[in-house]
């Protein structure tokens, strides 16, 4: 089990926003996290890495207790790769820049072993050819698409996804699907927050459906998306999909 949450609650203030989640992702799995805005779908990823403190329960990632007194959360970070909406690259350095600088600062890579590292990521985002320009020079998809390599780069046990294609063109959303088609041909272990539907049904290992705080309903993409046992959940997939 890669990831194991258990039991997880999140407050802000007055309000709780996770009530008590359990959630298990197994290696290679691609599972993906659905429902409405609000339902506390970016809370649960950000959880899973401790960007938000969680208000109580358990999370293991490879088996470490990420909430455990003196956990080296750095060296856990290190594990969990995590692509946001907006893509967070910086604009003064270049995109083998960007995708090398955790690993020279973090990892203390050479400039060269982290150059041969960082080639390689953006190899495997399609991106060989763009090392060399910046960020204002490469359209949105190809921002995202170097925010994937430089996660990559650092070679996690878990990427997870939030919402990687709701700040993209409708064309440019394709070319971040395919590269995530690939990752997950690999073997790697994804949770993707999106509302990419027809991704999901092709390409999902399991679809959980968050509303109010808590997992309703999860099960294979044919079962949730064709038979729901929550008519919520029928009506929530009919109009994001109309």
């Amino acid at each position: 089990m890669i990831l194991d949450v258990r039991a997880l609650h999140k407050s802000f203030g007055q309000l709780e926003v996770l009530k008590g989640i359990d959630l298990q992702v197994a290696e290679r799995e691609l599972v993906f996290v659905i429902g409405p805005s609000g339902s506390g779908k970016s809370t649960l990823l950000r959880c899973c890495n401790r960007l938000e403190e969680p208000t109580s329960g358990s999370i293991r990632v490879a088996g470490v207790d990420i909430m455990a007194p003196g956990v080296d959360i750095n060296a856990v970070r290190r594990r969990i790769g995590m692509v946001f909406q907006s893509f967070n690259l910086y604009p003064h350095l270049d995109a083998l820049g960007n995708v090398t600088l955790a690993l020279r600062k973090v990892l203390k890579k050479t400039r060269e072993e982290a150059e041969d590292l960082g080639l390689k990521a953006l190899t495997r985002v399609g991106l060989a050819e763009k090392a060399r320009a910046y960020p204002n020079e490469l359209s949105g998809g190809q921002q995202q698409r170097v925010a994937i390599a430089r996660a990559l780069a650092l070679e996690p046990s878990i990427m997870l996804f939030d919402e990687p294609t709701s700040a993209l063109d409708p064309e440019l959303v394709g070319s971040v699907l395919a590269v995530m088609r690939e990752m997950r041909e690999s073997g790697m272990t994804m949770v993707v927050v999106s509302h990419e539907m027809r991704f999901a049904r092709s390409a999902a290992d399991r679809v959980v459906f968050m509303d109010q705080g808590r997992i309703l309903e999860q099960g294979p993409p044919q079962k949730l998306f064709n038979q729901p046992e929550h008519s919520r959940i029928r009506e929530f997939i009919s109009s994001i999909e109309h």
